[in-house]
C-alpha cells in the first residue's frame, strides 16, 4: 500500500492498495483526484486492488462522508458481495462418479444451469424471503420513496437469481482436493432501482443548495440528519 498526496493537487491523501502506481488506469486515477477534492470527504480516499475506472467513482474505490450521503457512491449493486461455501465432498468424486448423463461434476453444473435464472431472467414463481417479508410488513416507513414499494413487491421473483455482468457461481477445488462453492452476486433489479431513486433526490437537492459537486462526479450528494 502507498499513499498519493500532493497538497496543490489533493485535499486529502489517496490510498492505493497496489505495489506500483504506473498499474493505476489514468481515468481511475483521475476520479480519485476528483474525489479526493471534494469538502466532505473524511479523512481519504481509498483503491482497492481491483481499482479501474467507473461512472465518477472508480471501481474498487472506497470513501468515508461527513454529512452527506452519496447514492452513486453506494452504488446499483447493493449489497454486491462474494462467498465461498466449503464442502465435505472430495472433488475428485464429483469429477470421477459417473451418471447416464456425464460425471456428477456435469450433472450438478446443468442444475445450476436450468433452475438459477442468469442475466436479466427472473423465477416466474414468487419465491420465500423473511427480508422481503419484513419490509412490506413495515411499508409504512417507505412512504418517502411510494415508487419503489412496487419494486419491493417484485423483489420476490428476484430471490436465488445471478444476474449479468461479472456476477457467478463456480465450483471451484481447494488445495486440500475439497470442492467448495464460489458465489458472486447483488441486489439485482431492486438496488438499480433504488441508487435511481435516490440519485433523482440527490440531484434536486444539489439544486437548491446551488452545489458545486461536478454531475460526472459520485454524482450528487444530500444531507443527512
Amino acid at each position: 500500500m502507498y499513499t498519493i498526496y500532493d497538497k496543490q493537487k489533493n485535499s486529502h491523501p489517496i490510498k492505493v492498495w497496489l505495489s506500483d502506481e504506473d498499474i493505476i488506469e489514468e481515468g481511475c486515477l483521475e476520479q480519485a483526484t476528483n474525489l479526493s477534492n471534494l469538502p466532505f470527504i473524511h479523512k481519504w480516499v481509498a483503491l482497492m486492488p481491483d481499482t479501474h475506472t467507473g461512472k465518477g467513482m472508480p471501481i474498487g474505490g472506497v470513501i468515508a462522508t461527513d454529512g452527506v450521503v452519496s447514492p452513486n457512491a453506494v452504488g446499483v449493486d447493493i449489497g454486491c458481495g462474494m462467498a465461498c461455501i466449503q464442502t465435505n465432498i472430495e472433488a475428485a468424486f464429483l469429477k470421477n462418479t459417473t451418471t447416464p448423463n456425464g460425471s456428477l461434476l456435469q450433472g450438478i453444473i446443468g442444475d445450476i444451469l436450468r433452475n438459477i435464472p442468469l442475466g436479466f431472467r427472473h423465477h416466474k414463481k414468487q419465491q420465500t424471503s423473511s427480508t422481503i417479508d419484513t419490509a412490506l410488513s413495515n411499508i409504512d416507513k417507505y412512504s418517502f420513496a411510494k415508487d419503489l414499494i412496487p419494486e419491493i413487491e417484485q423483489s420476490y421473483y428476484q430471490i436465488g437469481t445471478l444476474g449479468g455482468g461479472n456476477h457467478f457461481i463456480e465450483l471451484q477445488e481447494d488445495e486440500d482436493g475439497m470442492a467448495a462453492i464460489m458465489l458472486h452476486s447483488g441486489s439485482r433489479h431492486l438496488g438499480h432501482q433504488i441508487c435511481k431513486f435516490f440519485h433523482s433526490v440527490a440531484r434536486e437537492h444539489n439544486q437548491q443548495w446551488f452545489s458545486l459537486v461536478p454531475d460526472q462526479l459520485p454524482t450528487c450528494f444530500f444531507a443527512c440528519g
